[in-house]
């Protein structure tokens, strides 16, 4: 293998999508987080040396200090935990560079894991179950090093995500070819916990696929938080982004289980689906806002009421994940300031239902009514003066203004107490930051809650002064007004889409991966010499008969004899590689050793694992009366599968002397053989049939051939 200069190495991760030496605040976070998680695993070793210890011993005073040191240890665990959260926490640097006065969303941390290098135990593998020489795949194994290498450090754009991609696409080769289902191949994987920081090791392959996968979600969060979410257009691809890591999510909790680390277990993975779900219809929530300020509409009944739908909504799935977090305990491995962003945003969004609500009331019913008031008024007005001889008539005008009145009223209270419901509400955010510690410190989330707060509050004063005379309070005791939850936005999981990033098997030369794989055996590949009769007879063209005899049926016998010379006496079928279909007894195949059912991989030095029926016919007929073959014997009866009848090829009709397909010359451009031979060659059997006798892969035959 080549030696690459460091240069040249970090220009290819670059290129993959992975930049180690990235000085970014979040790749400085993600070094923090690394060397943290190796504390914790420091710490968490050493906790269980001394707790074993404590066990063992019968030493009283060997028992106190072990004790003592395991207080240490736990309390150095503890502090190392916080230290962690409070990482986990540091969610406004996943924001975009312009996050003032945006709501900042959630986004998750990358999974750390230790190094691996492939190279020795795939080489050993490769030696022993493939019987190849490892050293034509140690660039295969070196690069598919590298890519995992550059997997931990994935760019937060399209090249991070399609490099994850790659190498959760190359695992599947991988896990086929080197990790059978009754052995270790000495890999072990570990990493380590997202959330909590301790590590978890598995020698499968499920393991790292499902870490892989977890890191392609957490990239897409930190993708969808990074958007600019001032424009209609980087809400879009917010929303797309966190969907995308919903997808994920989803993908991870119904495929893989029993999962060693907490972040992937089933209950947090399912508030982390529930978390993506709730913030892309923030986006959602957030577009609707500025359509609204980019028409310019203060006064809009219906689009109002669509923001107050989708805010109670937005309150709805906060609450209910909050009571899920609650339920389930997942509040003691999730950040705290996840638990507490949570609740608070339940709280904001219940304030700006409301908010939206009281504004939509305002538009349809309190103006329009105090504009029918006053048209009412003067017509009762005028109603009074022209009906001035008739009281009967003046009287039923004053009772319709007094109706009127009441009705603006009742309108005025419900809009009164719907922007009540919103301040108290945004009391009760502004109190949720203050008891986090993770939170109250956080500029953006503080800007926007006291923005929010503002206008509710500006807009109580003008509802104030604009109130009827009448004291509403004394005539309605409304004390709570609910907003209905309402969206007209139908979100869908988009799951991940593998096909999209398609790869190569990077050892494709051993083979098609549903024969040559870890899951199947075979014995070690046996080389054959098959060598046709004298060399008088290897060219049609230059045969001449030399007996006495020289009749016609003379002739013919003795043309016979020169096409049974050179026949090999075998058959083949299938393609990918091409099996040996029926062995005559007591041919030059059946004497060296070829046996039903072998795989052809290697022809006259060329592999042939690949070869289609076709070529590896025309390679054999290029041969002319040497063969050399390089022959596997499957050690599994699964890979003999009959043909079908459309695909079945007899053996003496139309097919060459050595078994070859149908309809292509033989060696010796004989196309059919004399019915002589057909009345003694079973003529209805098929290439697809196994012999009669029971099939030993291990029979031994006397061999009049060349064997290598």
């Amino acid at each position: 293998m080549t030696c690459k200069s460091p240069s040249s190495y970090l220009l290819k991760l670059e290129q993959m999508g992975s930049d180690p030496r990235a000085a970014t605040c979040r790749g400085k976070l993600q070094s923090r987080r690394c060397k943290l998680n190796q504390e914790i695993n420091k710490e968490l070793r050493l906790r269980a040396g001394a707790e074993n210890l404590y066990k063992a011993t019968t030493n009283r005073k060997l028992r106190d200090t072990v004790a003592l040191e395991l207080s240490f240890v736990n309390s150095n665990l503890q502090l190392l935990k916080e230290q962690l959260a409070e990482l986990n926490s540091s969610v406004e640097i996943y924001q975009s560079e312009s996050h003032e006065g945006i709501m900042p969303m959630i986004p998750l941390g990358l999974k750390e894991t230790k190094e691996i290098n492939f190279m020795e135990p795939f080489s050993d593998f490769i030696l022993e179950h493939y019987s190849e020489e490892p050293s034509i795949y140690m660039d295969a194994i070196a690069d598919m090093t590298d890519t995992r290498q550059a997997s931990k450090t994935p760019s937060r754009d399209g090249l991070g995500v399609a490099l994850l991609f790659r190498y959760y696409n190359l695992l599947y080769y991988v896990e086929r070819r080197f990790f059978p289902p009754d052995r270790n191949l000495g890999v072990y994987f570990e990493w380590y916990d997202s959330l909590t920081g301790v590590p978890s090791c598995q020698r499968t392959i499920a393991f790292e696929k499902a870490c892989t996968l977890f890191n392609l979600g957490a990239i897409y969060t930190q993708i969808g938080a990074r958007h600019d979410r001032r424009t209609e257009r980087g809400l879009d691809a917010a929303v797309d982004s966190f969907l995308r890591a919903a997808g994920i999510f989803r993908h991870i909790y119904d495929t893989f289980t029993n999962a060693p680390s907490m972040d992937l277990k089933p209950q947090v993975l399912d508030v982390l689906v529930s978390l993506m779900l709730s913030q892309a219809r923030e986006c959602l929530f957030e577009k609707l806002q500025l359509q609204i300020e980019a028409l310019g509409l203060t006064e809009s009944s219906h689009l109002f009421r669509d923001l107050a739908g989708e805010a109670a909504q937005l309150s709805l799935e906060y609450n209910e994940m909050h009571k899920n977090i609650q339920v389930n305990d997942t509040h003691t491995y999730l950040p705290e300031c996840w638990a507490g962003l949570v609740p608070l945003k339940a709280e904001l969004y219940k304030a700006l239902a409301h908010h939206y609500e009281a504004r939509s009331i305002d538009t349809t019913v309190g103006d329009g009514d105090n504009v029918s008031l006053g048209t009412k008024k003067s017509q009762a007005a005028s109603s009074n003066e022209s009906f001035i001889g008739n009281a009967r008539e003046a009287l039923r005008a004053t009772e319709a203004n007094s109706e009127c009145e009441e009705e603006t009223v009742s309108v005025a209270a419900i809009k009164r107490t719907h922007l009540k419901e919103a301040l108290a509400s945004h009391e009760e955010a502004q109190r949720l930051q203050r008891m986090c510690r993770y939170l109250k410190n956080k500029t953006s989330l503080t800007q926007v809650i006291k923005e929010a707060y503002y206008k509710t509050q500006d807009e109580y004063e003008r509802f104030c002064l604009q109130a009827p005379a009448k004291n509403i309070e004394e005539c309605y005791d409304l004390t709570e007004r609910v907003v209905e939850a309402s969206s007209k936005f139908t979100l869908t999981l988009t799951g991940p889409d593998f096909t999209s990033y398609k790869v190569e098997d990077p050892f494709k030369r051993l083979g098609p991966i549903a024969i040559f794989s870890a899951r199947r055996h075979w014995t070690a590949p046996r080389c054959v010499r098959l060598q046709k009769g004298s060399a008088i007879y290897h060219d049609a063209s230059s045969y001449h008969c030399h007996c006495p005899r020289g009749d016609e049926s003379h002739e013919a016998g003795c043309s016979l004899y020169k096409e049974e010379l050179e026949n090999f006496g075998f058959h083949v079928r299938g393609d990918a590689p091409v099996i040996i279909a029926h062995v005559e007894i007591n041919s030059l195949a059946d004497l060296g050793g070829i046996k039903e059912g072998d795989f052809i991989v290697e022809i006259a030095g060329m592999d042939v694992k690949w070869y289609s029926h076709q070529q590896v016919v025309r390679l054999i007929q290029s041969c002319g009366a040497a063969l050399e073959l390089k022959v596997i014997t499957p050690m599994d009866r699964n890979y003999l599968k009959p043909l079908s009848s459309k695909g079945s090829i007899s053996t003496l009709s139309a097919a060459s002397s050595s078994g070859v397909s149908s309809g292509s010359s033989s060696p010796t451009s004989t196309t059919t053989k004399p019915k002589l031979r057909l009345k003694n060659s079973a003529k209805t059997r098929f290439v697809g049939s196994v012999s009669s006798s029971s099939w030993n892969p291990f029979r031994r035959t006397p061999s009049l051939a060349k064997i290598f």
